[in-house]
């Protein structure tokens, strides 16, 4: 990890009990995140940012949800989260290099997304900018997505967007094996 601190402390080890059993049940062996052990100081917000997790099965592909938090989190300059999905998530999700680096320096015209994809960019976009989809918007996420599906895109925007105000007003310091943004060109 870099030598940066974040505004409030983590968690340091050893956890207690039922904390370390929460961090293995998230984290599969790996240690926590940075994030998680700031969280986890905190009984009532960690408990409550643990319940709005969305990483469970739900209606979306891997592939979708991650486009949509990849974005989500691009859009807020939070480049500790969006390297820690990309890290985990991008070679599960098939995201090609040049689909990563388009949830930070592309928009929904970027030729390496599909229709569906596209309208999805779109949308996350849209709720990023104006907390709402127009009627256009609406129209053309819901000629791919089903109604679940649009509710857990929304969901999610919301979800990371929190995540990545914590992450930011934080001053987390990046995850040492976390991606990086990638560079313009």
């Amino acid at each position: 990890m870099s030598e940066a601190r974040p505004r409030i402390a983590p968690l340091a080890a050893p956890y207690p009990p039922e904390i370390q059993a929460q961090f293995d049940r998230i984290m599969r062996g790996a240690p926590p995140l940075m994030l998680f052990r700031v969280m986890a100081r905190h009984g009532r917000a960690w408990d409550k940012f643990r319940a709005g997790g969305l990483l469970d099965p739900g209606p979306l592909s891997l592939r979708q949800r991650e486009i949509v938090i990849d974005r989500t989190c691009a859009l807020n300059g939070c480049e500790y989260e969006w390297g820690v999905h990309v890290s985990v998530f991008a070679g599960p999700a098939k995201l090609s290099e040049d689909e990563v680096r388009a949830t930070v320096l592309g928009d929904a015209t970027s030729a390496c997304w599909s229709p569906a994809e596209q309208a999805l960019i779109a949308a996350v976009d849209a709720l990023h900018h104006r907390a709402t989809l127009c009627d256009g918007e609406f129209a053309a996420l819901s000629a791919h997505y089903d109604e679940a599906q649009i509710l857990e895109i929304m969901l999610l925007c919301g979800f990371y967007r929190t995540v990545s105000y914590l992450a930011n007003g934080l001053k987390l310091p990046l995850e040492e094996n976390a991606a990086r943004f990638p560079a313009a060109l």
